[in-house]
């Protein structure tokens, strides 16, 4: 099974290859290189550290909040699931 998680971008690196990305208030690095279109503001899906997909805000926030309610349900933070 395949579990990615959405983040927003806050940070690119001078050579485009990563990006820092905020889940939830988690800040990880994260490759951006298979990915075309990444900006700071963006949402992305990543898996295993890799961005693998652009997607707008709203469905962003949609799987952010599914997320946290399967988190809730197992009494758990969203960071013990990233």
């Amino acid at each position: 099974m395949c579990l990615a998680i959405p983040g927003k971008i806050i940070d690119i690196s001078s050579d485009g290859n990563t990006a820092k990305v905020d889940f939830d208030g988690i800040k990880q690095d994260i490759i951006i290189a298979l990915i075309q279109g990444a900006e700071i503001g963006k949402y992305v899906i990543v898996h295993a550290g890799y961005a693998i997909e652009i997607m707008d805000e709203e469905q962003a926030m949609e799987a952010i909040n599914q997320w946290e309610e399967i988190a809730d349900d197992q009494d758990l933070e969203l960071s013990d699931m990233l």
